[in-house]
């Protein structure tokens, strides 16, 4: 059966007609971008990566995601990017789900602030041995990758189940209109019949939000850009509203991880500071603030600025906070068709973060006695030592 969509006075570029049933092509483009089996000629472009960097020594990599790629192919490919690497601290922080290299175990968790009523993310780190004996902090863990994955089932009632006022608000800042919306919504129920087809076959860490931006973009040969970038902009602020609706006390609280996590002798590194200003201001027990990532490089001087302040007006008792800088790389973007590709993220890369090497951030770093090279000796050292 194909819904007939009303088309207004003025050329649309939505076709009269859509089959409304889901069809193999929507089967197909379901499969593709939930796809975590790399082909051959995958598994060699991750192995090879298109530039290297010899001059580089030391490689800090503290806040970065491997996604569903696996391990060993991004020891090699870090292998073949630094050829010359003579120290290192690589430790992989899958969102939520603690993965371990080299020794060293990771991950971003979610979590609430409730002093100032904000979701933020920490990074901990451990000593691989210590996760044996994680298993409390590994269920809240769990507990907040399930409490996420329902972002997904949420922003998908919102079409199928309408929420008016959520769809009125994204219609209002982004001028769509009612055929658009019954584009989408028709797309969306199309997906949430796969879902509940295949949920149980899909790993956990594909049931995203997210899902339903890579499911339009995938029309985009079907439907042209000018239709799907319209339709992924409606997405977005849709997107907003529902993570503005979203109940944070259900996530754990930032203090509970770092007691659980302090207990457990992690390490923790507070990242994105720059978009969780409030945090800079709490007296957290952390080891550290990143001050620079792709996302986040407007405040760098002033974020070490911070840094140093802090590290004035603590104890000489207490072991001084370090700067980190994050590449945030999502290795599984690597491997996604180029029309499906985000670009910008494609182009980071796992220990590449060229502030360290920045004229204009090496002089403040060196100013303050912060290099590379010290941080990795220094949180190491913690690491093992706890």
């Amino acid at each position: 059966m194909a819904v007939p969509l009303r088309r207004r006075p003025q050329a649309s570029l939505i076709p009269e007609q859509i089959p409304e049933e889901v069809t193999q092509r929507d089967e197909e483009i379901f499969f593709r971008i939930n796809a975590t089996r790399l082909s051959r000629e995958q598994a060699r472009r991750l192995a090879e990566p298109e530039r290297t960097y010899p001059s580089q020594r030391e490689i800090l990599a503290v806040h970065w995601h491997p996604e569903f790629i696996p391990l060993e192919l991004i020891e090699e490919r870090l292998e073949r990017m630094f050829p010359n690497m003579q120290r290192s601290l690589v430790i992989p922080t899958q969102h939520n789900e603690f993965l371990t290299l080299a020794g060293y175990s990771g991950a971003e968790v979610d979590c609430y602030a409730r002093g100032f009523n904000q979701k933020v993310q920490l990074l901990l780190h451990f000593a691989h041995t210590k996760v044996n004996q994680a298993g409390v902090l590994q269920s809240m863990l769990e507990h907040t990758r399930q409490y996420r994955s329902s972002q997904l089932f949420d922003l998908i009632r919102t079409f199928t189940r309408p929420v008016q006022d959520r769809l009125d608000l994204a219609a209002r800042q982004t001028g769509g209109d009612e055929e658009l919306i019954r584009f989408i919504a028709l797309h969306v129920r199309k997906l949430d019949c796969l879902l509940q087809k295949h949920v149980q076959e899909l790993p956990l860490d594909m049931i995203k939000n997210k899902m339903v931006r890579n499911f339009l973009h995938a029309l985009r040969p079907i439907y042209g850009h000018q239709l799907i970038d319209r339709a992924q902009n409606f997405l977005q602020a849709v997107k907003q509203a529902v993570k503005q609706d979203f109940p944070l006390q259900y996530f754990f609280r930032t203090s509970e991880i770092i007691e659980e996590a302090r207990g457990l002798g992690a390490g923790i590194v507070v990242p994105h500071p720059e978009q969780f200003w409030p945090i800079l201001l709490a007296d957290y027990d952390v080891d550290g603030y990143e001050v620079w990532n792709p996302q986040s490089q407007r405040y760098t001087d002033f974020l070490i600025s911070v840094v140093q302040e802090k590290n004035r007006a603590q104890p000489a008792s207490k072991p001084p906070l370090l700067v980190f800088m994050g590449d945030d790389t999502h290795m599984g973007e690597k491997v996604k068709d180029a029309d499906q590709m985000d670009q910008a993220k494609a182009g980071r890369e796992v220990g590449y973060q060229p502030a360290w090497d920045d004229r204009t951030v090496r002089k403040r770093l060196l100013g303050n006695a912060i290099s590379r090279e010290r941080v990795i000796a220094e949180y190491t050292s913690r690491l093992q030592a706890r």
